[in-house]
């Protein structure tokens, strides 16, 4: 069912049919700032698995979790970082996802996180109206995995079909750009996949804490003579370079499946950042006598 909410006048009412359909276990479809989303209160287990069988995806690739405050991530993140604080009062709401370690009490299952969720605050009115009612939403993007964003209620419709109970109509979303994503669960923060917001205007407001870029991927092909893997150059890259929804959820998703415990590329210290699996090749491996 498609909901007008587009107009102020209609918007509560629509909202309201939103969070009567999330409180009975349904999932729906909103706008955000960039495209749409679709989503699920956080906390229940069946709905947030309903969110990933409409998207045809499995429990690899858990969803980014919107907030409706920054208060609210004291309740879903542990040890959050001073530095993170800095970037959450200066981009939010805006396009800044957050990797921080997750409460390790808290009563959810957003799939296999490793320990870590995804926080962001979008800066669009409808979202936050909601958030506001249901508190925290795991929410991806409103479209089957690997077909384009949508960026309208009814392009939403059309991808995910009577999966969704509501439809929370706002109007057409133009803004694809993805959420800058930085993980934070170490000493000093780096950026996972550089997306709306630059890494150097996040420089400007973090004094000397030093912002770390991306590494750069090993090419898949090379690896594959290393290990016999078969994940092809092309599939990676799909995988990696989904950018294609509001909450950079496609890869943020794929960015949550990390490693521990690997060390910065050219880095003379350990490090403790988290990286991809496979992101990380040691020319002269320990025991080789070329170390």
């Amino acid at each position: 069912m498609i909901v007008e909410c587009s107009n102020p006048e209609g918007r509560n009412e629509a909202i309201d049919q939103a969070v009567d359909a999330l409180r009975n276990g349904q999932i729906v479809v909103l706008p955000t700032d960039t495209v749409y989303g679709v989503g699920a209160d956080a906390f229940d287990d069946v709905a947030v698995a309903m969110v990933l069988a409409a998207k045809r995806r499995g429990r690899e690739m858990p969803p980014p979790v919107l907030v409706p405050h920054a208060r609210t991530v004291d309740g879903l993140a542990t040890k959050v970082p001073m530095y993170a604080k800095i970037l959450m009062r200066r981009f939010w709401p805006g396009p800044l996802t957050l990797v921080l370690r997750a409460q390790q009490s808290l009563m959810w299952d957003l799939g296999d996180t490793n320990g870590t969720v995804a926080l962001r605050m979008p800066d669009d009115e409808i979202a936050l109206a909601l958030l506001e009612k249901v508190g925290p939403m795991a929410v991806t993007s409103a479209n089957l995995t690997g077909q384009p964003a949508a960026t309208t209620a009814q392009e939403a419709q059309g991808q995910l079909t009577g999966a969704v109970e509501v439809y929370l109509d706002g109007g057409v979303r133009t803004n694809s750009a993805a959420s800058t994503i930085v993980d934070c669960t170490g000493d000093e923060p780096v950026i996972l996949r550089h997306g709306a917001l630059s890494g150097d205007t996040m420089r400007e407001v973090l004094g000397t804490t030093a912002l770390h870029d991306e590494p750069v991927v090993e090419d898949p092909e090379e690896d594959e003579s290393h290990n016999g893997e078969t994940e092809t150059a092309d599939s990676e890259t799909a995988e990696m370079a989904a950018l294609d929804d509001s909450t950079g959820a496609d890869s943020t998703e794929a960015a949550l499946n990390l490693d521990h415990g690997a060390r910065l590329i050219g880095s003379v210290r350990d490090s403790g950042v988290a990286f991809r699996r496979g992101a990380l090749t040691e020319l002269y491996p320990v025991g080789s006598g070329r170390e």
